[in-house]
C-alpha cells in the first residue's frame, strides 16, 4: 500500500513540476494563485475552505510487549481527514466576526495511542466522536488604536484577522470559541500541519498543556498589546471537565487556563516567544496515585482515583525563529511543566527541546514549494514515569510497564505545490523509545499529505 502511495505521488510531483516549471517569458511573472477559487480583494468579507487528508503507516516493530495504551507493534496504517469552512465579516473599522465549521474525520495510528509526540496533529484524541460537523470557532476581534492616530501598518489577511492594514500600536480583543494555539506559541517553521510538520511535539510545544477539548478548541478571551518590535497576550479560557474530555467546566472559579506570552522581533528575520501558563481543574497527583497503589488500597496506579478540585498545573516555554541570509528558516523551542500534576489537555509531555529548519523551493524554481527537517526529545517528571513503570495508564501512554528513556523524534517532509491551492507531501518520521520505552522501537512511519484550499 505505502509503495503505491509513493508511486502515485511521485509521478504527480514529476508532472506538476514539468507543467509549473516551465520556461517563463521576459515579462514579471504574476504572483501565482494559491486557492483553487478566486477570493475578493475587499477585506470586509471573508469566506473559504481547506481540506486536509494525511496517510501514515508503519512496520513492524521491536517489542516484547503491550498494554491497553500502546503504539501497536504490528504494521498498520491509517488515514485521518479534516475540512473547515472559514466565514467573517468586518463591521466597521475596528469590529469583525468569524464563524468557523469543521468536521475531522478518520483514525490515526493505534488510534492516537502510545505515543507522547504523536504523528499526525490533525486526528481527534477520541474518534468515537464521529465526523458530524461541528463549530470549531466562532469569536469577535476587536482592534483599538493606542497612540497616534492614523499610523498603520500591512496586515496579512486571513481566517482569523481580516484587516489587510492596521493602527502601528494597538490593542486586539478577541472572545468566543477558539483554539489557544492559534494564537500562543506560533512559530513560523513548525506551526502548520497542513503545509508543514505533522508530529505534536513540533508543531506545538508539547510541555504547553493549553486549555482545550478533545478537537483542540475551548472558549475564552483573549487580550493583546501590538508594538512594531514587540507584542503582550493574555489568555483566560475553560478547561475541560475530565482529562482529554469533550466538555467544559464552566465555573471558572472551579476551574480556568491561564496563559501569558511575551513577543520580541528585534529584526524582520528573528523573532523570540516566552510563554506561561497555569491550569486549575479537577486534576490527579501521580504521587498520590502511587502511595496508595504501595499501600494495597489500589489495585493499580489510578490517577483519575485521586483527582482532586482547583489542582493546579503551571509551566513555562519559549520558542525563536530565525531566517538565516540564505533563506534558510530555522526554529528551536523548548518547555517545562510541573511533574506531579496530571497530564490533563494535550499530551503526556513534562519537559521538551526541539528544533527545525526549511527551506523554500525558489532554489529549484518551484517557488512555492517547501521541504524541512526537525527533531525533538521529550521527557517525563520522576512522579510521572514511576507510574507508568508500575502499571498506570494516562489518556494517551499506557505499556503495562516501563523502561524510561527519553522520546526521541526526527521529522522530515517535502510539500510540492501542484496547482492553485493543491498541495502534496510526502515524508516521514523516526521515533525511538516510543511512549519513553527502551523495550520497545524505534518505529519508522511513513506519511503522504493532500492539502487544498479552497
Amino acid at each position: 500500500m505505502r509503495f503505491a502511495v509513493v508511486a502515485v505521488l511521485t509521478v504527480a510531483l514529476h508532472l506538476s513540476s514539468a507543467i509549473i516549471g516551465r520556461t517563463q517569458d521576459a515579462r514579471e511573472p504574476e504572483r501565482p494563485a494559491v486557492t483553487v477559487l478566486p477570493h475578493a480583494d475587499s477585506d470586509r468579507w471573508w469566506l473559504s475552505g481547506q481540506l486536509n487528508v494525511i496517510y501514515q503507516s508503519h512496520g513492524p516493530f521491536t517489542s516484547p510487549y503491550e498494554g491497553p495504551h500502546s503504539l501497536k507493534s504490528d504494521g498498520e496504517h491509517a488515514v485521518s481527514r479534516v475540512w473547515t469552512v472559514f466565514s467573517g465579516v468586518r463591521v466597521g473599522k475596528s469590529t469583525e466576526l468569524l464563524f468557523d465549521v469543521e468536521s475531522a474525520g478518520g483514525r490515526g495510528i493505534s488510534d492516537a495511542l502510545g505515543l507522547a509526540g504523536f504523528t499526525n496533529l490533525d486526528v481527534v484524541r477520541n474518534p468515537d466522536l464521529g465526523t458530524t460537523p461541528y463549530i470549531a470557532r466562532v469569536m469577535i476581534r476587536v482592534t483599538i488604536p493606542v497612540g497616534e492616530a492614523g499610523e498603520t501598518v500591512p496586515a496579512s489577511r486571513g481566517p482569523l484577522a481580516l484587516a489587510s492594514e492596521v493602527p502601528a500600536r494597538r490593542i486586539e480583543v478577541r472572545a468566543g470559541k477558539l483554539s489557544v494555539v492559534d494564537f500562543f506559541d506560533l512559530n513560523a517553521v513548525g506551526s502548520d500541519s497542513h503545509l508543514q510538520f505533522t508530529n505534536w511535539t513540533i508543531d506545538n510545544n508539547g510541555a504547553f498543556d493549553y486549555a482545550a477539548d478533545t478537537r483542540g478548541y475551548t472558549y475564552g478571551f483573549i487580550a493583546e498589546y501590538d508594538a512594531p518590535a514587540w507584542s503582550a497576550r493574555l489568555c483566560e479560557a475553560l478547561m475541560p471537565k475530565v482529562a482529554n474530555g469533550i466538555e467544559f467546566e464552566w465555573d471558572m472559579s472551579r476551574a480556568r487556563g491561564e496563559n501569558i506570552e511575551l513577543e520580541w522581533r528585534p529584526t524582520s528575520a528573528f523573532t523570540v516567544r516566552a510563554l506561561a501558563y497555569d491550569n486549575h481543574a479537577n486534576m490527579g497527583s501521580y504521587r498520590e496515585a502511587l502511595d496508595a497503589f504501595a499501600s494495597g488500597a489500589d489495585p493499580a496506579p489510578d490517577i483519575e482515583g485521586h483527582r482532586r478540585q482547583g489542582r493546579v498545573k503551571y509551566g513555562v516555554g519559549g520558542n525563536v525563529d530565525y531566517t538565516t541570509r540564505a533563506g534558510v528558516r530555522t526554529f528551536g523551542r523548548a518547555g517545562w511543566n510541573s511533574g506531579d500534576t496530571e497530564s490533563f489537555a494535550y499530551t503526556e509531555v513534562n519537559d521538551t527541546l526541539s528544533i527545525g529548519a526549511d527551506i523554500g523551493g525558489s532554489r529549484w524554481r518551484r517557488g512555492l514549494d517547501r521541504a524541512g527537517v526537525a527533531l525533538v526529545s521529550n521527557g517525563l517528571s520522576a512522579g510521572h514515569r514511576e507510574y507508568l513503570r508500575a502499571g498506570g495508564l494516562g489518556f494517551l501512554l499506557g505499556d503495562g510497564t516501563l523502561a524510561y528513556g527519553r522520546e526521541a523524534i526526527l521529522e522530515t517532509y517535502y510539500t510540492a505545490h501542484a496547482w492553485r491551492g493543491v498541495f502534496g507531501t510526502i515524508g516521514g518520521q523516526v521515533i525511538d523509545h516510543p511512549g519513553y520505552n527502551r523495550d520497545r522501537g524505534p518505529v519508522a512511519v511513513f506519511g503522504a499529505r493532500m492539502h487544498v484550499d479552497f
